[in-house]
């Protein structure tokens, strides 16, 4: 029976090669992303692997929400026309920018690496559970150990280290995935957190080299600091696409949920931070505020 996998951001780097490693596991996979240049490649590059479906490309700039909204739209009016299963979301989407940034009004970290995906899955939960047994898999970062733990507005207080912001917005999303595998569990949809560890993407490319993206603590400590950072940028893309495979595909899991793999494609102990209610709750709160999941019902607190 042909299923289908959606792989955000999939045109290149890690996400590029979780793609591919679903299409070789016999996968219908689609690659969400914003450039039809790259995902005309991608698609060639997965197609021509031989896999037992093609691949296909969407279009879509994963900061935009409503932009997100439509391509929600569109996957499950297919899913539900075709009556192909939807039974894999990997929501690979992240960026880190080494200079604060809005958009649409919102702090821009915030919303490529939470509320993007945060969105996207919401929409996607009944094609998920109708497709069940299905897995949705939250690609999560180291960075979360380095991150503000205060969600009472989309960004915190103080000024703006791209580093710091990238890593609390994935700290929301972890809370978010771990506090979504506990509502879902029972109903066939099973969510991961998938940690890649370090890779050379596109990404990481320059913006680790920016002192700017850390705290002025950090800066004094720069040439070690950029040392680790170029360690944990080094990486082979192939390689840090295991943690998200395995949370997809590894039938070891199955009937497991809130688990987090971690670089080594290890099920570990999710970081202490993420499984704190008082957390999870400031999250769905900022969540339902600037991405409801009815368009036009957004309220204004916490900007």
């Amino acid at each position: 029976m042909k299923k289908a996998a959606i792989v955000t951001a999939g045109t290149a780097g890690i996400g590029m090669e979780t793609a591919l490693g679903l299409a070789s596991a016999g996968l219908a996979v689609t690659v969400v992303g914003r450039s039809a240049e790259r995902g005309a490649r991608a698609v060639s590059r997965i197609n021509a692997t031989g896999p037992s479906h093609p691949a296909r490309f969407l279009p879509c700039d994963l900061a935009s929400l409503e932009q997100v909204r439509a391509l929600a739209g569109r996957i499950a009016g297919e899913h539900e026309a075709s009556g192909v299963p939807l039974t894999v979301l990997v929501n690979n989407i992240g960026a880190m920018f080494p200079e604060r940034r809005l958009v649409d009004g919102l702090e821009a970290s915030f919303v490529v690496n939470h509320l993007s995906p945060y969105l996207l899955t919401e929409l996607l939960l009944p094609t998920l559970a109708s497709g069940a047994p299905s897995r949705i898999v939250n690609v999560t970062s180291g960075a979360v150990r380095g991150a503000k733990r205060a969600f009472d507005a989309v960004e915190p207080p103080g000024a703006y280290y791209g580093f710091h912001w990238y890593g609390r917005a994935k700290l929301a999303n972890l809370a978010y995935t771990l506090d979504l595998a506990a509502r879902m569990d029972g109903t066939g949809v099973s969510v991961y957190a998938a940690d890649p560890g370090g890779a050379a993407t596109d990404m990481t490319d320059g913006t680790m080299t920016d002192p700017k993206i850390v705290s002025p603590a950090l800066r004094l400590l720069w040439p070690l600091v950029r040392r680790v950072f170029a360690r944990a940028t080094s990486g082979l893309a192939s390689v840090a696409a295991r943690s998200s495979l395995v949370a997809a595909t590894d039938q070891t899991l199955t009937g497991r949920t809130g688990l987090v793999i971690d670089p080594r494609a290890r099920p570990v102990a999710p970081f202490r931070a993420a499984t704190d209610h008082r957390i999870a709750e400031a999250v769905r709160r900022l969540s339902e505020a600037h991405a409801p999941i009815r368009s036009g019902q957004a309220t204004t607190p916490g900007h």
